[in-house]
Formats: structure tokens, sequence, C-alpha cells
């Protein structure tokens, strides 16, 4: 057999030449359109963890009772929870206090209402369940002064509720989450005015109530915490010697940077947590698994959030450093008591960083676990026991002034 001689190869048709350059464009068109989705996700939700959240219904009103003051929601796993807690509504009314649970089924639950409705009164369909319970400071039926705070965005509003004996060298300031204001805070206030404690309720850059910054967006608390910082500074002027800060979800980040870098850091006394970010990359994981996001989503919008060349596609003013708001890779740091109170079924920010942090300092950190409660509405759920919590360990270690 003579192997010096090859079989002739037919030469392609016109045809499939160009069917298979057409294959190879289509190809890498796709590719390029699947990179393109990529990115684009990535940057939408890099935007998304630094723009200030603004309030969405969450649930739907489907009856109005005025007769009975009752009223029937769509069923959520927060509109299910027992206990008493607000709703956001249109019409009639803009905020309504809630009941408990009289009745549900699969689809609907019905509360009582305690804030009344009249007869004429007419509501909107769409409505947002809320733990904030009081939204105004009269509601408190304490004295109380409205106060500004000059900080390095401008004067930041505050409300003072100074302490039952009228004067008190141990203060608590209190710092709301993310998409929310310093109404958050009230329902805390009495517990710490039966203890002689005065309260400041503070605001900070971009959430609405304080001043803007340039971008307008959250650096999720490492720039946050110098505006609660300048209202540690106006507590000492007003003659705090011994201060606590509490921190509410993202307000437990800014709460946990401020005693960590602050200068007034002898001044702090201990810091409480309720439903607190421990671990931005906990939480943003987290998240972005109940929503469904691919990771690598998630990872380049990490990426992106983290990194300062990406900051005029986020939207951000500086890139989010992410290690350095890790306080559980930080423990060896803290120098503080800390109470935290945390649900561990929270539904947004999980409760592992905040086992994580009890494990690596169990010499500072007392973690009270909840269950049912969820986000920011342990108080909502169970004010007695989130109440005696605060009180037995601020007792414990001589933070009263009883």
């Amino acid at each position: 057999m003579d192997f010096s001689r090859r079989a002739a190869i037919p030469a392609a048709s016109p045809a499939f030449i160009g069917a298979v350059r057409t294959a190879l464009t289509l190809l890498s068109l796709g590719l390029a359109g699947a990179l393109s989705l990529l990115a684009l996700g990535s940057v939408r939700m890099a935007r998304k963890v630094v723009t200030p959240a603004v309030r969405v219904p969450d649930t739907r009103i489907m009856a109005l009772d005025t007769s009975a003051q009752t009223i029937t929601l769509s069923r959520t796993p927060d509109t299910e929870l027992p206990g008493r807690y607000g709703l956001f509504t249109t019409g009639t009314s803009s905020y309504l206090k809630l009941g408990s649970v009289l009745a549900q089924d699969a689809t609907s639950v019905k509360r009582k209402l305690l804030t009344e409705v009249g007869t004429d009164g007419h509501l909107g369909a769409e409505a947002t369940f809320s733990g904030w319970y009081y939204i105004r400071p009269e509601e408190l039926h304490l004295p109380y002064s409205p106060e500004l705070i000059g900080s390095g965005v401008g004067p930041c509003p505050a409300w003072l509720f100074p302490a039952s004996g009228g004067t008190s060298d141990v203060w608590v300031i209190q710092v709301h989450g993310r998409g929310t204001t310093r109404s958050e805070c009230l329902r805390a206030v009495p517990v710490f005015q039966a203890l002689g404690i005065t309260s400041l309720l503070v605001s900070y850059r971009n959430d609405g109530e304080a001043p803007r910054s340039r971008s307008g967006t959250y650096t999720l608390g490492a720039t946050e915490w110098r505006d609660v910082d300048a209202a540690v500074g106006f507590a000492r002027r007003r003659g705090a010697r011994r201060i606590i800060l509490m921190g509410w979800s993202m307000g437990g980040a800014i709460a946990l940077q401020l005693a960590l870098n602050s200068a007034h850091r002898a001044s702090i006394a201990g810091v409480i947590l309720e439903s607190p970010v421990i671990d931005w990359r906990v939480v943003l994981d987290y998240q972005a698994r109940m929503l469904r996001v691919p990771a690598a989503v998630s990872g380049l919008a990490m990426g992106a959030l983290q990194s300062e060349w990406a900051t005029t596609v986020t939207g951000a003013s500086t890139a989010i450093p992410f290690d350095r708001l890790d306080v559980v890779a930080r423990a060896d740091e803290l120098r503080h008591p800390i109470l935290i109170l945390h649900s561990d079924d929270d539904g947004f920010v999980p409760s592992t960083a905040s086992h994580d942090l009890v494990v690596a300092r169990p010499d500072l950190v007392e973690l009270q676990v909840f269950e049912v409660a969820r986000h920011t509405k342990l108080w909502n759920y169970d004010q007695e026991r989130w109440s005696s919590s605060i009180r037995s360990w601020l007792e414990a270690r001589d933070l009263t002034n009883v």
C-alpha cells in the first residue's frame, strides 16, 4: 500500500463555509451578550446596595371593618407575626397601629386595629408592614427636645429624651438602620427612661433627614459613623460620661465602626445591637441567594463595590471597605461589652455573624437568640423579654442611674 499518497478531501462548499462563519459570529455575539447581561446585573445590584432605600408596599389590605376595628392583610411572614406592629397606608390614614392576630388562613391575616379608623375612612390597597410602632416622639408622652448636631456634612436632626431624674451621666445614642429614620428607635426609649438613662436618637448622612453627601449614597457604615461620632461629642458636652451605643440593623454596623474608630472610645461603656449587620458580605450573599441572583452576578457586584475604579458605575462615593466592616475578622480589636439581640429567622440579616462574634469574643459579647421575631421586630414580638434582656445587661454592668 502506498502511504505517500493521501486521500483527497472534498472542497467545502461556499454554503457550508458561510454557515460556519454565521455560527461562529452568533456564538461570539451570544458570549458577548451574556457577558454584557452579567455586567449589567452586577452594576444594578451594586447600585441597589449603596442607594438609600425607599419604602415599598409589601402587603395588601384585603378588608377593613370600621365597626369591629379590624383589618385584613395578605399573608406574609411578617403580617402573620404575633405582637404589636404598624402599617404604612395611603388614604385617610398614613399610619396605623396593629394589634394581635384574630384570624388567618392560607392567604390572609385579620388583625385588631389599635388606631381607630372612622366609619368614613378609606385606605388604598397597597401597604407596608412595619416594626416601628411609634412614628412621632409625642406618642411616647415623655419630655423631649429637637436638636441639631453638627457633623462633617452639616447639621443632623436628633431627638433628645432627658432622663426621668432630669440629669444623668449615662446616655444611650440610638442609630437607626438602612432605609429607615430615627423613628425606628422610639420604641426603645421607655426602657432606658425607666433606668434613668438619657436617650439621643440621631440621624446620619443620606437617611432622608440628615444632609445629603455629595454622592447621596451609603458607605454601609464606613463614613456614616462619623456623624454619630459627632453625636457622642454632643452628648459629652451636655454632661454624658458613660455612653451606650445602640444600633439597629445597618445602625449596628455604624455603631461597631464607631466603637472601633472613635476618638471618644474611652467614653463608650457598651454597645447594644438589634438585628445587626456585623459582616456585610454575609448579608449580601444571603440576600443574593434569597433573590436567586446568580453567584457570578453577586460576586462581580461585591468586587465592583470594593474597587475604587468602579465608583463611577456603582454610584458609591468611595470603595466599600468590606474587610474593615467585617467585625468578626476584627474581633480582637473590640474593647467594649456588647449585647446582641437577634432572631435566627431574621429573614433579611442572617444571625450567622452574630453567632460567630460570640465565638470570637465570648469575654465581651452576649447574644440573646430569638425565634419567629424576624428582622428588627423583636420588641414587637416579645416586648417583655426584649426589655428585660436590655435591663439585666445594663444593671449587671452598673450602667443605670436608679
